[in-house]
């Protein structure tokens, strides 16, 4: 059951899709539903992906799937349901395969056996980059190391999170989530446009992306300028 802002705003994302392939910005969206700020925007998103009607793809930004639609279609679409194909709206930084679901371990004949996880490009632990991009290359993990739902992998660019142990050229597991608690290292993106692995700090209103190096400033922002891509849980190191 939605709510009516969040049935608006689902239409609003299924309706641009098909007439433009073009995704709507959070300006549009707020704009479209009347909203005075775009954190209302990231509630109603949130809210979506988490009842299943949407899915956002990490690693892009303003990047999402739509996976249904109510059983109770808006008027504009003839009031009836249909058989709906899921679309991918493109988001900014290319597009990417879909990082893979830890439940798929159980339809392999062994459950123990490793599972391929995509490595999305290079995330930045230092100077701001344009970081992730498009599956360069994938991983096997031990399927112990997956606490259930989807995961990615990032190579680590930078020495801002060396005091937490994460160093240039490593290889960060991410879990795909879209929330995190005080602490907890996250992929973050900024202002839909820059990605850093980063720990996380929020304190009222204010969201702050804190280093693990003395020799990096902690930077502020607001609510509606950081989204969380994904939590780090686990990292691989050559020698």
């Amino acid at each position: 059951m939605l709510t009516r802002k969040q049935h608006e705003l689902l239409m609003f994302i299924h309706e641009r899709m098909k007439e433009s392939g073009v995704p709507p910005s959070f300006d549009e969206m707020k704009d479209a539903l009347d909203l005075k700020s775009k954190s209302g925007i990231h509630r109603l998103i949130t809210a979506l992906e988490e009842r299943g009607f949407i899915r956002r793809l990490p690693n892009r930004a303003r990047a999402m799937e739509v996976i249904r639609l109510p059983d109770s279609m808006n008027p504009s679409l003839g009031g009836k349901k249909s058989k709906f194909e899921p679309s991918v709206i493109q988001g900014d930084l290319g597009r990417a395969r879909e990082p893979v679901s830890a439940s798929t371990i159980a339809q392999d004949e062994n459950p123990n056996a490793p599972v391929t996880i995509p490595v999305m490009g290079r995330i930045a632990a230092g100077v701001p980059i344009a970081a992730i991009q498009e599956q360069s290359h994938t991983i096997s993990v031990p399927p112990e190391m997956l606490a259930g739902g989807e995961h990615y992998a990032l190579e680590v660019s930078g020495d801002s999170m060396i005091d937490a142990g994460i160093f240039d050229g490593d290889t960060v597991l991410i879990k795909k989530q879209v929330t995190a608690s005080n602490g907890e290292i996250v992929v973050a993106l900024v202002n839909d446009e820059e990605a850093t692995l980063k720990r996380l700090r929020k304190k009222g209103q204010s969201v702050a992306l804190e280093a693990a190096n003395p020799a990096y400033e902690t930077r502020i922002f607001g609510p509606d300028q950081v989204a969380v891509q994904g939590r780090l849980v686990g990292l691989f190191r050559k020698y």
